[in-house]
């Protein structure tokens, strides 16, 4: 589906509102690590839809203002943040062709600690798109909520790239792949729930905060140093390949491949950046002695607790919501939790 789709109509009538909504963060499986212009994905990628991590987002709007953004985060002007979105208002003006006339006030809070492994990009992008296209429906009379949800998407993807995938719940997919029907390089679909082994529709993730400070390296220039990364091409073939297994491990409920297959794109990733010019590291040695735990526990009981990371230090504990669960909580909180910079976990599930 080409961009223009998404162009907004000309014909629209503006007046002053207060909107609000919700969107939650997503952690990915396959992960997405290198873009090209536009916010192309490099590889796709699939990734589940958190419950209880997420962003609300307010927005007043005021036609009868100049054009101006302020943001306002847990009760605090943020101004770089509104000059990051006021600079993202002007890319998508070509789509909603009234975002240019009048003032904003965003107010927006997240339900999770900021710079604690969970996207809150994801989460704020997508908040702040579904609320746009609150405004864009209300002001051109458009009704049709397949489409809405998908421009907002397309439109999250806009701001930061993994927003686009916090629109669905479940398990998402954003990027074309030829193993998943509708995927998209524009915008992201949920992945057919009806192909998902019951096993894998509740699931935990645990957040150990390893590191809770600001990252040596940003994600947007990690995804830039994988231009001149040597293993870039094989990498993004790899990730394309790894959706034929993943295909046959959901719809069959293979936990043993599931595992093996996540744990691999976790390191997968990190292995990038070292290998990246110039290379840098994320993990810190709490992270590499938690992998080395989770490994060892897993070996002596056969308990399907694993792990993914996402870029940076914090280690994402995945394990199913079953008859199992409480022994593998009783290690997380004994043996884990030291190793957490101040003791903190994030606790959070996905069921869909």
């Amino acid at each position: 589906m080409p961009n223009q789709v998404f162009l907004g109509p000309t014909d629209f009538t503006l007046s002053k509102q207060s909107v609000a909504d919700v969107c939650p963060s997503n952690i990915a499986l396959i992960k997405y690590w290198g873009k090209y212009a536009g916010q192309i994905p490099a590889n796709p990628s699939i990734s589940y839809t958190l419950s209880n991590c997420h962003t609300k987002t307010e927005i007043n709007f005021d036609p009868a203002a100049s054009f101006a953004v302020k943001v306002n985060l847990d009760g605090r002007e943020e101004v770089k943040f509104g000059e990051k979105i006021e600079k993202y208002f002007r890319s998508i003006e070509v789509y909603l062709p009234w975002i240019l006339q009048g003032a904003y006030e965003i107010n927006t809070v997240n339900t999770f600690p900021h710079s604690s492994g969970i996207a809150s990009s994801a989460s704020g992008f997508g908040a702040i798109a579904k609320c746009l296209m609150q405004l864009d429906a209300s002001f051109n009379g458009l009704a049709d909520e397949e489409f809405i949800r998908k421009k907002a998407s397309f439109l999250a993807r806009i701001g930061s790239g993994s927003a686009c995938r916090s629109l669905y719940e479940g398990l998402v997919v954003w990027g074309e792949t030829t193993e998943v029907e509708g995927s998209s390089d524009l915008f992201a679909v949920q992945y057919p729930t009806e192909q998902v082994h019951d096993i894998f529709r509740d699931f935990n993730d645990w957040v150990l905060l390893i590191h809770e400070g600001q990252k040596a390296v940003s994600s947007t220039v990690g995804h830039g140093l994988m231009d001149s990364n040597p293993y870039a091409k094989r990498r993004f073939l790899e990730a394309r390949e790894n959706f034929v297994p993943l295909k046959k491990i959901l719809k069959e409920g293979d936990l043993t491949e599931f595992i093996r297959l996540v744990e691999h794109e976790a390191l997968t990733l990190h292995a990038m950046m070292m290998m990246s010019t110039p290379a840098f590291i994320l993990m810190q040695s709490g992270t590499l002695e938690v992998i080395n735990k989770i490994w060892q526990f897993r070996k002596e009981t056969g308990l399907p607790l694993f792990f993914t990371l996402d870029a940076g230090a914090n280690v994402h504990l995945l394990f199913p919501e079953n008859e199992n669960s409480n022994a593998i909580k009783d290690f997380i909180e004994t043996e884990l939790k030291p190793f957490a910079q101040n003791g903190g976990i994030v606790k959070d599930r996905m069921v869909f």
